[in-house]
Protein backbone atom coordinates (compact mmCIF):
# COMPACT_ATOMS: atom_id res chain seq x y z
CA UNK A 1 0.00 0.00 0.00
CA UNK A 2 2.91 2.35 1.25
CA UNK A 3 4.54 1.59 -2.29
CA UNK A 4 1.78 2.24 -4.33
CA UNK A 5 1.20 5.42 -2.46
CA UNK A 6 4.95 6.97 -3.21
CA UNK A 7 4.13 5.76 -6.57
CA UNK A 8 1.20 8.02 -7.24
CA UNK A 9 2.82 10.83 -5.45
CA UNK A 10 5.98 10.59 -7.82
CA UNK A 11 3.51 10.42 -10.23
CA UNK A 12 1.86 13.56 -9.78
CA UNK A 13 5.08 15.19 -9.28
CA UNK A 14 6.00 14.45 -12.62
CA UNK A 15 3.14 15.87 -13.94
CA UNK A 16 3.82 19.18 -11.65
CA UNK A 17 7.37 19.24 -13.52
CA UNK A 18 6.25 18.61 -16.91
CA UNK A 19 3.83 21.79 -16.43
CA UNK A 20 6.36 23.78 -14.78
CA UNK A 21 9.00 22.68 -18.06
CA UNK A 22 5.96 23.69 -20.33
CA UNK A 23 5.36 27.18 -18.95
CA UNK A 24 8.89 27.69 -18.84
CA UNK A 25 9.91 26.46 -22.51
CA UNK A 26 6.35 28.93 -23.68
CA UNK A 27 7.30 31.42 -22.17
CA UNK A 28 8.86 34.32 -23.86
CA UNK A 29 11.99 34.88 -23.69
CA UNK A 30 12.89 38.49 -22.51
CA UNK A 31 16.55 40.26 -21.94
CA UNK A 32 15.81 40.68 -18.10
CA UNK A 33 14.21 37.09 -18.35
CA UNK A 34 17.20 35.52 -19.80
CA UNK A 35 20.03 37.00 -17.81
CA UNK A 36 18.19 36.00 -14.37
CA UNK A 37 15.70 32.76 -13.73
CA UNK A 38 12.77 34.94 -12.49
CA UNK A 39 9.39 34.57 -13.08
CA UNK A 40 6.48 32.40 -12.02
CA UNK A 41 7.90 29.48 -13.82
CA UNK A 42 11.14 29.61 -12.53
CA UNK A 43 9.53 30.02 -9.11
CA UNK A 44 7.23 26.62 -9.59
CA UNK A 45 10.19 24.87 -10.60
CA UNK A 46 12.44 25.76 -7.39
CA UNK A 47 8.78 25.07 -5.34
CA UNK A 48 8.43 21.61 -6.92
CA UNK A 49 12.18 21.02 -6.26
CA UNK A 50 11.99 21.76 -2.39
CA UNK A 51 9.11 19.56 -2.35
CA UNK A 52 10.92 16.78 -3.85
CA UNK A 53 13.91 17.50 -1.65
CA UNK A 54 11.67 17.53 1.39
CA UNK A 55 10.10 14.46 0.41
CA UNK A 56 13.50 12.87 -0.28
CA UNK A 57 14.70 13.71 3.03
CA UNK A 58 12.16 12.17 4.87
CA UNK A 59 11.72 9.17 3.37
CA UNK A 60 15.96 8.75 3.54
CA UNK A 61 15.38 9.93 7.44
CA UNK A 62 12.73 7.53 8.21
CA UNK A 63 15.08 4.48 6.33
CA UNK A 64 17.67 5.36 8.50
CA UNK A 65 15.68 5.12 11.33
CA UNK A 66 14.22 1.55 10.53
CA UNK A 67 17.53 0.67 10.11
CA UNK A 68 18.64 1.67 13.54
CA UNK A 69 20.67 3.92 12.71
CA UNK A 70 21.98 6.05 15.59
CA UNK A 71 21.06 9.83 16.56
CA UNK A 72 17.47 9.82 14.61
CA UNK A 73 14.61 9.73 16.63
CA UNK A 74 10.87 8.98 15.99
CA UNK A 75 9.95 12.75 16.96
CA UNK A 76 12.07 14.23 14.05
CA UNK A 77 10.98 11.44 11.39
CA UNK A 78 7.39 12.14 11.84
CA UNK A 79 7.44 16.06 12.23
CA UNK A 80 9.73 15.61 8.99
CA UNK A 81 7.49 13.33 6.99
CA UNK A 82 4.40 15.80 8.10
CA UNK A 83 6.11 18.60 6.41
CA UNK A 84 6.67 16.77 3.26
CA UNK A 85 3.19 15.62 3.48
CA UNK A 86 2.09 19.16 3.93
CA UNK A 87 4.08 20.78 1.34
CA UNK A 88 3.26 17.91 -1.20
CA UNK A 89 -0.87 18.91 -0.43
CA UNK A 90 -0.08 22.73 -0.98
CA UNK A 91 1.35 21.60 -4.55
CA UNK A 92 -1.30 19.95 -5.02
CA UNK A 93 -3.59 22.74 -4.51
CA UNK A 94 -1.50 24.87 -6.61
CA UNK A 95 -1.69 22.67 -9.36
CA UNK A 96 -5.71 22.34 -8.93
CA UNK A 97 -5.52 26.54 -8.76
CA UNK A 98 -3.70 26.41 -12.28
CA UNK A 99 -5.49 23.58 -14.05
CA UNK A 100 -8.78 25.40 -12.98
CA UNK A 101 -7.40 29.17 -14.12
CA UNK A 102 -6.44 27.55 -17.48
CA UNK A 103 -9.81 25.79 -17.69
CA UNK A 104 -11.47 29.34 -17.15
CA UNK A 105 -9.39 30.89 -19.35
CA UNK A 106 -9.74 28.12 -22.45
CA UNK A 107 -13.41 28.26 -22.26
CA UNK A 108 -13.40 32.55 -22.54
CA UNK A 109 -14.89 33.49 -26.02
CA UNK A 110 -12.74 35.45 -27.75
Amino acid sequence: MAISHLSAIENVLAQMRAVAQAASSAAPKTSAASGAQDGFAAELQRSLARVSQAQNSANAQAQAFELGAPGISLNDVMIDMQKAGIAFQASIQVRNRLVAAYQEIASMPI
